[in-house]
């Protein structure tokens, strides 16, 4: 088999595809698939909004961008709280240690 080019989208879709046939014909595995591809589709309009924009369509490529960041925001909030939560309290504890050095 030959790769050129082009080739690379072809096998991306070509899983994708297959993914998303196997999500539908399999109960336990098309959870997993849905979620999945939830995550999928942002990322892939990120990725098209940075090409829009390195491509010289700079709207469009940014609309699909900032769209893709937010979708992928909102399905990462379950992770983005916590680890928020978690920061602010080492960044609380620090500037307590802090204070005890200067003494």
């Amino acid at each position: 088999m030959r790769v050129n080019k082009g080739n690379g989208l072809a096998i991306v879709l070509i899983v994708l595809g297959s993914i998303m046939l196997l999500g539908k014909f399999t109960p336990f595995f098309g959870h997993f698939v849905g979620h999945l591809i939830g995550y999928l589709i942002p990322i892939a309009m990120i990725m098209l909004g940075y090409y829009g924009v390195k491509r010289g369509n700079a709207l469009f490529g940014w609309i699909v961008l900032v769209l893709g960041v937010l979708i992928l925001l909102g399905k990462l909030s379950w992770l983005i709280g916590p680890l928020l939560a978690i920061g602010l309290i080492i960044f609380g504890i620090s500037m307590l240690s802090d204070r005890r050095r200067r003494y």
